[in-house]
């Protein structure tokens, strides 16, 4: 590495273009380093070739640490290539320099010295069984020991944040590296989310549904039919741009984000696994909008563990009888549609037994949210993610018409489930994303204003520095989460992909909200500021559509089973 290119590092100057191939060389010794502890943990969790799920669950500690490690080793490929295409746009402007340097000098010290699982969870080479010649390799490379000394510096973040300041007005936080067209979506939903900014805070205060007026100018704007294929009535997009328009819809509000949500999980259920008949009937309602749908999959006691799950449909004729309870089902009262998981042979264990059904409702509303005959349900109260309300329902004889069975053939539920979750979950990494980037705003827009001992804190190294991570690893969630768009669009498997960026994002998602209400002191835990808002809503994300544990779960398993 040039005198002068250690320079530009150590001064946190613009970095020049003849760095780009220092951080290749990093990412390089970052993937041999991630080969020495996938071996290395493949003998704890495959020491006869298969993955035991005996093992898994005793060596989980590695086995998950192995997933956030091959996430970062990821998120650090992703965010390179960000930047070298940049670059030949002529984009690789100062802020897009440093979140490069920052990201890389912060996760290449994070990989041997511990990763942040969880607040309390640090995992480190010794917990994943990493050998010490491999960790002191990786460490001695020219590159990583550069960018690990000079990348995350003080110098570095203070001039970061000295840039997010001056381009706040103008929203620049770092070229997203979208396209024209993209672009232009990205500023329509922009302008949409920030005109509802205000109402949003008081649905959340007020524990109110979001007004259906609201949800009908997203259906005008054609939210729910973003990826419906054009011969269904949708604007046949790629997830890209479900991931464009979610990130911002969220950044406004994590609920108009999430109203897509239920409508893109429908939508995908009944394109990948519907009849013709079941498509051209649902597939234009839903697109329009005049089909709310709502997923109800999840039951009491079971949480991840569909193979549990008990609910019961009985045939009897031409119709189906269901029996059973679910819960935290989102938009229940108010939805149309359900799509349905239950057991309809409970002589099949496990996953075998399982049917997805279609099943229609009548719109509830506040004096009567469950109108149907053999459904009732109540209200769970929630810290956040409010605009749509959590419910638990129960089931006692609801009637289903046979038509109503997915695809037309019983026992194929969960696979039906499975075929989308790579969509849901980019979707979920992209509301991540968004809550992330308003985070960083709102504390950046505080340290700004706020004055102490005679200066705004945003002079402060430590509250820069806080922003300055914000902006960083919100870019790399975000790049790793279009990567995961892309893959999909590309019709390639990218479970791994979906579960690597919605694993980080939700993490990041809750880190910035922390520390922006950290920004903002005593004002931050006031209800009356967004940010406290904020916190409850990210705290969500690193549950729902599988907990970050599960995600770790997930992704461990893949890698070690060489799918990726």
């Amino acid at each position: 590495m040039s005198q002068a290119a250690r320079a530009d590092l150590h001064t946190a100057n613009a970095l020049t273009t003849d760095l780009l191939p220092t951080y290749r060389q990093a990412l390089d010794a970052a993937d041999t380093f991630q080969n020495a502890a996938k071996a290395s943990v493949t003998r704890l969790i495959a020491p006869e070739g298969r993955v035991s799920g005996a093992l898994v669950t005793q060596e989980q500690t590695a086995a998950h640490g192995y997933a956030w490690l091959a996430t970062y080793v990821a998120a650090l490929r992703e965010t390179l290539a960000w930047a070298e295409r940049r670059e030949a746009a002529g984009e690789l402007g100062e802020v897009e320099r440093l979140i490069v340097q920052i990201g890389f000098g912060e996760y290449l010290h994070q990989l041997t010295g511990g990763i942040a699982m969880s607040q309390g969870e640090a995992v480190r080479p010794q917990d994943l069984g990493v050998e010490l010649e491999a960790v002191k390799a990786f460490e001695a490379d020219s590159a990583v020991q550069a960018l690990r000394r000079e990348g995350n510096t003080n110098a570095a973040r203070m001039r970061l944040t000295v840039l997010l300041r001056d381009g706040f007005d103008r929203l620049h936080f770092g070229a997203p590296g979208l396209d024209e067209t993209l672009e232009m979506v990205r500023d329509q939903f922009r302008k949409l989310a920030e005109s509802h900014a205000e109402a949003a805070h008081q649905w959340h205060l007020k524990d109110e549904l979001i007004p259906l007026e609201v949800v009908e100018q997203l259906a005008e704007m054609g939210v729910f039919g973003l990826t419906v294929p054009e011969e269904h009535g949708g604007l046949g997009m790629g997830k890209m741009a479900m991931c464009v328009v979610t990130e911002e819809l969220s950044r406004g509000y994590i609920g108009l984000g999430s109203l897509g949500t239920r409508s893109e999980i429908a939508a995908e259920l009944i394109r990948l696994g519907g009849t013709e008949e079941q498509k051209a009937h649902y597939l234009p309602k839903i697109a329009s909008g005049e089909i709310l749908p709502t997923a109800v999959f999840t039951e009491p006691n079971t949480g991840s563990d569909l193979g549990s799950l008990r609910t019961r449909a009985l045939r009897d004729g031409e119709t189906y009888r269901v029996t059973g309870n679910k819960t935290w089902i989102t938009h229940a009262a108010r939805s149309d549609l359900m799509t349905l998981l239950v057991r309809t042979n409970p002589d099949e264990p496990g996953y075998k037994g399982l049917s997805m059904f279609l099943a229609e409702k009548p719109r509830g509303d506040d004096a009567n949210p469950f109108p149907a005959k053999g459904m009732t349900g109540g209200e769970i109260k929630v810290l956040g993610y409010r605009g749509m309300k959590e419910y638990e329902l129960a089931f006692d004889e609801f009637e289903v018409p046979a038509s109503g069975l997915l695809g037309g053939e019983e026992g194929q539920g969960f696979k039906h489930l499975m075929a989308t979750f790579e969509s849901a979950r980019i979707q979920t990494a992209a509301r991540a994303v968004g809550v992330a980037q308003n985070a960083m705003e709102l504390g950046l827009s505080y340290a700004m204003d706020r004055v102490q001992f005679g200066n705004p804190i945003a002079d402060f190294p430590r509250v820069a520095g806080k922003i300055a991570m914000m902006a960083v690893e919100t870019m790399m969630a975000r790049q790793l989460t279009y990567f995961a768009a892309r893959e999909k669009d590309s019709e390639r498997r990218c479970d791994i992909e979906a579960g690597k960026a919605k694993l980080l994002g939700a993490r990041v998602a809750w880190s910035n909200a922390d520390n922006a209400l950290q920004i903002h002191g005593g004002n931050g835990y006031a209800e009356e500021y967004k940010i406290s808002r904020v916190l409850c809503d990210a705290r969500i994300l690193n549950i729902f559509e599988g907990a970050a544990e599960i995600q770790a779960q997930v992704i461990a398993r893949g890698l070690i089973a060489g799918r990726n």
